[in-house]
């Protein structure tokens, strides 16, 4: 599973002309899921995203200090398979992206995860298979990048 997370001021989804989803102060997570994922790779990018330390401390002043949680702002979930773009010459290949037929639950189970793990209503997300307008207001910028399998040392 892949995650590009970024720190926003605000963020929010479009379709078809209509908000469906929008934050405030947070996180927005690109998901990319790969064909070979697991419920311990949702794990993973679960935990790594709300313990993430990409906001500062008001109170001591530290830069890279508290995380999502910690600071009770929002998370905004986006499925994109085209994380997981290869390119072949010039044009873009998905082989490697989990089959929609098998990411649509796979992906309502992790957003599901996040609303367990944190609170339901701080987490939202757009709608799986759709042509989505994403819009923010990126904060730093601050953008991490994130995969589930860990190479071996």
């Amino acid at each position: 599973m892949r995650a590009l997370v970024q720190r926003v001021d605000s963020a929010s989804v479009e379709v078809e002309g209509r908000i469906v989803s929008s934050i405030g102060r947070g996180l927005l997570v690109l998901v990319g899921l790969h064909e070979s994922d697991v419920d311990s790779d949702a794990d993973y990018i679960c935990r790594k995203v709300l313990n993430m330390r990409l906001f500062p401390n008001d109170d001591t002043g530290k830069t890279w200090d508290q995380s999502v949680v910690q600071k009770n702002y929002e998370v905004l979930l986006v499925s994109q398979f085209t994380l997981y773009g290869i390119l072949k010459g010039n044009k873009p290949d998905f082989h490697v992206a989990m089959p929609p037929e098998k990411a649509k639950p796979f992906y309502a189970s992790l957003v599901e995860k996040f609303q367990k793990a944190y609170k339901q209503d701080a987490v939202k997300d757009g709608v799986f298979g759709a042509k989505m307008k994403v819009n923010l207001v990126n904060d730093g910028p601050v953008t991490m990048h994130l995969d589930s399998a860990q190479p071996s040392k």
